[in-house]
């Protein structure tokens, strides 16, 4: 059983705070917090319990359950590998892990046939996440080999110390050269299938920087700093600054120019520090074959 502690800085639903502080699901939350693992000043509460400003949270992580998703012989491009992390860069069209009925050709389900071990903190059917990208986004991901791993990179990404970035190719050209974006992200009350840049203290917290690299006729490649982890966080945001993301079928235009199976979102960075040693570790990937016809083809543009 593995015990972790944290101080709320604010009023907040309990189950949304440990979900930030430990990058475990909401709905995993819940669970342990049914099963009797979720306490707020020493007392057992529900997920749904708000905690009051300087409240001490405590959740009890039981040890590792028989994984349930099953191993597949799936081609996987492993970066980087030790008995405590693995780097992967993910393909366009890979989806992270189980869910809404897709329980095979998942990366988890490549994962278990090609490593020898998994932390087992993210419950059965998610093995070894420690953070996701969408489906149809390429890129660079950690996975946790053991619980120590987890809870470590967990925290890295809670205090903004694990830096993620990304590379787009959006709509438009953009006038600045540099900013940051601050909303609050959640679910579009007209497609709860989407997400949407909402009113202060609707939804929550996302924080993204942006850096124009490159300007073409009609697009600009921009490169993203994720300072937050919201689903669809890059895409929305792009959205909100009027330059969707080329080949979004979501929040890109409705009329394409090119034909593609998805966003052009790679993400081409990732800078942590390893869970055992300290050390401080960058590992980058370089952008898919079909991202790159797309920019000689826009670099040609008059």
């Amino acid at each position: 059983m593995n015990r972790q502690q944290f101080v709320a800085e604010e009023p907040l639903r309990v189950d949304v705070f440990v979900s930030e502080k430990i990058s475990l699901t909401r709905s995993a939350v819940k669970k342990l917090a049914e099963e009797g693992h979720l306490f707020a000043s020493n007392r057992p509460v529900k997920a749904g319990y708000v905690l009051k400003a300087g409240e001490e949270v405590t959740i009890e992580i039981p040890d590792p359950v028989p994984i349930a998703a099953k191993p597949e012989d799936i081609p996987l491009d492993i970066v980087y590998e030790d008995e405590d992390i693995a780097v992967i860069n993910k393909p366009q069209g890979m989806t992270v892990h189980a869910g809404s009925g897709n329980y095979e050709g998942t990366l988890v389900n490549a994962l278990l046939f090609r490593l020898d071990k998994l932390s087992g903190i993210n419950g059965e059917l998610r093995p070894g996440i420690v953070h996701r990208i969408d489906k149809d986004t390429s890129g660079l991901l950690v996975v946790a080999k053991n619980d120590m791993a987890h809870l470590s990179l967990s925290k890295q990404i809670q205090e903004k110390t694990c830096h993620r970035e990304y590379i787009a190719l959006l709509e438009g050209v953009l006038k600045e050269d540099s900013g940051k974006v601050i909303t609050d992200i959640g679910r579009d009350p007209k497609d709860r299938l989407k997400m949407a840049v909402l009113p202060a203290g609707r939804g929550r917290l996302a924080e993204t920087d942006w850096e124009a690299a490159e300007r073409f006729a009609r697009n600009t490649l921009v490169k993203f700093t994720l300072h937050t982890g919201r689903t669809h966080q890059i895409r929305v945001h792009a959205k909100y600054l009027g330059h969707p993301v080329v080949g979004d079928p979501v929040y890109g235009y409705k009329k394409q120019r090119f034909e593609l199976n998805g966003q052009l979102l790679h993400a081409f960075r990732l800078t942590l520090t390893h869970p055992r040693t300290g050390e401080r570790m960058t590992f980058s990937a370089p952008l898919p074959d079909y991202f790159e016809r797309i920019l000689t083809i826009v670099r040609g543009d008059k």
